[in-house]
This record gives structure tokens, sequence and C-alpha cells, in this order.
């Protein structure tokens, strides 16, 4: 049992040990769901906030209450009102919202307060810091409605968090904000969440809700093995908002990602959507290499796109070492000019570091990834990931639902990013015909 133990863990152990180094010292903002505490599944979130700050990552945590607040309001015989998506806060709401915040706030830091023997707390020093953060101003009458005590951030106190944050703390915000002359105003978590990721500029914002993910077609049924996108680009994230209708409920599609969308363009690199119903789905979306949820990236700081004519020599200075050395197969200027628009590369300053080709065989449902190449100046910065993630993304849009690589070196790169190897009598009948029996590649899979 220890032995099969051992050779499951550590394997494991080590694919994560890229993720702890690339997070360490990074800042996450995380948007919990009132849902999320509603449905009990506050100790394990806990659990996993304070295991990934262990690691060196600052933390900000705000906490959502509509749920909670709604359940007050039903206690005190009021009824909730929305509009455009936002809480309508009179008098009675707004004692409802304090009353709610409190009790939460209390349940937050007593959950982070454990150390109990045999628990992933044991042994865990979190240190919560909260406060009047967040200047807010009213939401005022829009369309007619009056909003009464709602309201939107103003202003943030960068300083102040910033300072917690290096002090060691985790930082908790309420969804509340106070004016000058000290009104209170209730906010939505997701705008103070969003706010506070792009003021701090924080590596990444991250909402644990309600929803899987992010589909880009939901009228279309899902596969089993590919219920969401795990990643969307920042422009078709932005193209989709587009063609959604106004989302006032969180389970509306664009709920979520029209913050996601906001924090990216807003200099936030990631913005994540996780299913809080899933067991560590923190810890799977951070140190693991395809996450649970869907990620918002902007690509303008990744400089990763599909290539074009003026690429072709900048592909070929890139591959040729590699052909040289037998890595590669060669292929000639004509075969790179005739299949550019097949290619996808990451550049930095204009000079092309990565590169990559898919060539769909539509009647198996399969595409090959060829001519997979990573400068030497670059291996190691996770460019090689980002083209693989891009041509993942060409495949599904194809509707394709594997790729597959012929490669005679670098087969663990592949396999501990979820490839599989196979029989070359798995290949389709077309690529089969040109398999090079004499340079014996191995064959790799990943389905999709």
């Amino acid at each position: 049992m220890s032995t099969v133990f051992n050779f499951t863990f550590v394997p494991w152990f080590r694919s994560v040990a890229p993720y702890i180094h690339m997070h360490r010292g990074k800042t996450f903002v995380v948007g919990l769901s009132g849902e999320a505490i509603a449905a009990g599944k506050l100790p394990s979130i806990a659990q996993d906030l304070a295991l990934i700050q262990s690691m060196g990552v600052k933390i900000v945590l705000v906490h959502g209450f509509r749920p909670q607040v709604n359940e007050q309001l039903h206690a005190k015989g009021h009824e909730a009102r929305y509009s455009h998506g936002i809480r309508i806060t009179d008098e009675v709401a707004l004692d409802c919202a304090q009353e709610a915040a409190g009790q939460l706030r209390y349940e937050i830091e007593a959950v982070f307060s454990q150390g109990l023997p045999n628990t992933p707390m044991a042994g865990s020093k979190v240190r919560m810091i909260s406060g009047n953060f967040i200047t807010a101003r009213p939401v005022g009458i829009v369309d007619g409605v009056d909003f009464k005590h709602s309201g939107l951030v103003r202003k943030i106190d960068v300083a102040s968090i910033t300072q917690s944050l290096d002090f060691g703390a985790m930082v908790l915000l309420s969804p509340f904000g106070f004016s000058p002359t000290g009104e209170a105003f209730n906010l939505t978590m997701e705008e103070v969440a969003t706010s506070v990721a792009i003021e701090l500029q924080a590596d990444k914002l991250i909402f644990l809700t309600e929803i899987p993910g992010i589909r880009i077609h939901p009228d279309q049924p899902a596969s089993e093995d590919n219920p969401i996108d795990t990643e969307l680009p920042l422009d078709t994230a932005q193209a989709l908002l587009k063609q959604l209708p106004p989302a006032h409920q969180p389970s509306d599609t664009g709920f979520y990602l029209q913050h996601c969308v906001k924090a990216c363009k807003g200099g936030v690199e990631r913005s994540h959507i996780l299913p809080f119903a899933t067991d560590g789905a923190l810890l799977l979306e951070v140190y693991v290499h395809d996450g649970i949820g869907t990620m918002i990236v902007d690509e303008k700081l990744e400089e990763l796109r599909e290539a074009s004519a003026d690429d072709v020599g900048g592909i070929l200075q890139l591959i040729e070492p590699f052909e040289r050395d037998g890595t590669l197969v060669k292929r000639d200027r004509t075969e790179i000019e005739r299949d550019i628009e097949n290619y996808t590369i990451i550049e930095h300053d204009g000079v092309i570091f990565g590169c990559a080709a898919l060539y769909p065989y539509p009647e198996a449902k399969t595409a090959e990834m060829a001519a997979v190449t990573v400068s030497p100046q670059s291996q190691g910065t996770g460019d090689g990931e980002k083209i693989l993630k891009r041509i993942e993304q060409r495949a599904r849009a194809m509707g394709l639902s594997s790729i597959f690589v012929l490669t005679t070196r670098t087969m663990h790169w592949f396999i501990k990013r979820g490839f599989q190897n196979v029989d070359p009598d798995w290949l389709p009948e077309a690529r089969k015909r040109k398999y090079n029996w004499d340079r014996r590649s191995q064959v790799l899979v990943k389905k999709l």
C-alpha cells in the first residue's frame, strides 16, 4: 500500500513544484460568493486558502452575502428587491446587510483560527486583517429606480492593504464601503473584488461561484470530458459578452465573466471562475496544469497569436537549429509558406521565441501538433505551455476531440501535460501513410 502511495505522491508533488515557485510572492484576490458559505463550503475553502498562503501567496479574500441578506430579510417579512442585477438597499435591507456581514466576518475569522491536530489547519498561523479600506459612493437613481443605500466603489486604500499583505496577513473585505461623511453603502462582492484586483494590479482574480465555468457555446450539449472552456483569450471573452443578454443573476453566463473581462482590461493578467461545488477547486486551478474552471487571459501580455506570411523568416530561423540536430523533421520555406495559417507563434519584442502548427484530420476528429519549438533562451518560462493551450483552443474550435504529436526526444514534456503514448497504428490513415518508420517517432495523444 505504502509503495503504491509513494509512486503516486512523489511524481505528483514534483509536478506541483513549478507552480509553487511560480506563485510565490504573487497576489491573489479571491471572491467568495455567499452561496458557497451557505452551502457549507467555508471550512474546506479556508483550509485551501491557508495552504496557498503558506506557500508564499498574498491573499485578499472578499466575501459575498447575497443569500444571507435575503434570509435576514425573509425573517423580517421584508421582500428582497433587485434592479439591473443590483440590490435596492432600503433601511431594512441595510440593517440586514450589516447583520449578515458581521456574522459572516465572525464565521470566517473563526474558521481561519482553527488549528486542530490531524487537520490541514494544524500548525497554520493565519492572521486576518479587515478594516475600512473602501470608500464608496451611491449608485443613485438609474432609469427611474432609486437604489437608496446601494453603492459603488469610489476608492481603495491600496497602501494599507499592501502593508497588511506585506506584514504576512490575509486581508478580509466585506462588500461594504463608507462615504467621507461616514454613510454606509451596500456593495456587491463582484465589484469590490474586481476593483481591488485592478487597484492592487493583482496577479489573479478568482471567483468561487455557483457555476462550473464558461462555455463558449452554452446552447450546445457539453461533452463529458470537456464541459467548459478552461481558458478564454480576453478578445474571445469580450466577443462572447457582446452576444449575451444583460447578466443580472449569478447563474447568468455573463455575470462573473463581465467582471473577469473588466479585471483583465484593467491590468490583472488572469481571472478565474471556479465551481465551489468541486472540493479543492482552488488547489486544482492554481497548482494543476489544466485547472478546473475557466481562466480569462489578456493575451497582449502573452504576445501569442496566429502566424502570418511576415513570420515565415522568423519561424525558419527558430526551427533551423532543431532541424540540424535531428529534433525536428526538416521543413523548407515553401512548405511553411503554404501552411502558415496552421502556425501559432509567441514573440517577445518582435522576435519569435516559440511556434507550433496544427494539421487537422477532421474525419478522425483529431489533429497533429507539429513543429513544436521553443527557443533555448525562453525554455522554462512557460512559453511552450502557452502555445500548447492555444493549439488546444484552436482544435476545440474545429470540433476535434484530440490532438497528437510525433516526437523522438521530448516525450516527457508532453506526457507531463496530459498526453498518452499510443501505438503508431492509432494514427489516422492519411497520417499513417506518411509515418517515417526509420525515425521511429513516439506517438502521443491528448484528449480535449
